[in-house]
């Protein structure tokens, strides 16, 4: 008999660690943005209250005496073959498929389910590719963010912050209708929510949480953090790591790297149906960038 995987999700839970309370049949993002009186100062301050925790916490983890493994994809681990970089126990998100999640509509549900969920959202699936177009927001301050089953590069909504990104490519005489930080990244996810609600689709995200992060790799095995000294050097140098950030990249407008990101700019959102979880699937419509 074969056996049965598991998803890596049943043994680490992304909880919400910013100290909100969702209330039942509400979405989801305007608690968060009512609890901070629709302040981006506020609204940065929890992003960063999550993942600043939540790093502390993984760190701890990994240190911990009584560390036992790592939390292996199995999925993952079966459609890789670990062998084509000998050496290293890490899959890498190859560059064209790495994202960033706005809104998950819906997961582990069958090919015919999610065809289903695409033909309702399918009227409002232009407005809401091309909705960045006009609805601006900026992600700031990148770090790298980590815990026992894989790593990312998260943002902070903008508050205050110098801006940084190229302008528009010209002609852009669109009326824009929200930017500036008052318009923040959560803001985005809480018309997101609104958007597929309004066009008959019940939202059934994996979690909720303020985190804006894209995933970099995963862990294919647990060889490379099987010492303690090798997991502290692993920590030790996502430490360094995001030091430089903060040093050289936030808030740089002569930095070699742009540190943040205006969404929608070059290219709308785009909306995807399929095996997203890796970064995989298929387009349905990018909407309009700027």
């Amino acid at each position: 008999m074969a056996s049965v995987l598991e998803s890596p999700d049943i043994n680490n839970k992304l909880e919400d660690l910013s100290g909100v309370v969702l209330k039942p049949g509400e979405n989801p993002y305007n608690a968060l943005i009512e609890a901070c009186d629709d302040d981006p100062a506020k609204i940065q301050e929890l992003y960063a209250a999550h993942r600043v925790r939540r790093n502390a916490q993984q760190r701890d983890k990994f240190l911990a005496s009584d560390f036992t493994e790592l939390i292996i994809d199995p999925y993952l681990l079966r459609l890789e073959n670990p062998k084509i970089e000998p050496g290293f126990d890490i899959w890498l998100m190859p560059l064209h498929r790495m994202h960033i999640t706005t809104l998950e509509v819906a997961f582990s549900r069958t090919a015919s389910e999610i065809e289903a969920l695409k033909e309702t959202l399918k009227p409002s699936i232009p407005r809401i590719a091309s909705f960045t177009h006009r609805h601006r927001s900026r992600l700031v301050k990148p770090m790298i963010s980590y815990d026992l089953s894989a790593f990312a590069l998260s943002f902070l909504p903008s508050a205050g912050e110098p801006g940084l990104s190229p302008p528009p490519t010209a002609p852009d005489a669109v009326p824009v209708q929200a930017a500036g930080d008052a318009y923040s990244y959560h803001h985005l996810r809480r018309d997101m929510w609104g958007l597929a609600r309004d066009a008959g689709v019940t939202v059934a995200s994996r979690y909720v949480v303020p985190s804006a992060h894209v995933t970099l790799g995963r862990y294919l095995t647990g060889a490379d953090h099987a010492a303690p000294e090798r997991r502290r050097a692993w920590v030790d140098a996502i430490d360094e790591v995001n030091a430089w950030l903060r040093a050289e990249v936030w808030d740089e407008p002569a930095a070699e790297l742009v540190g943040e990101w205006v969404v929608g700019q070059e290219r709308g959102m785009d909306v995807r149906v399929g095996t997203l979880w890796y970064g995989g699937g298929r387009t349905v419509l990018v909407g309009e960038g700027f």
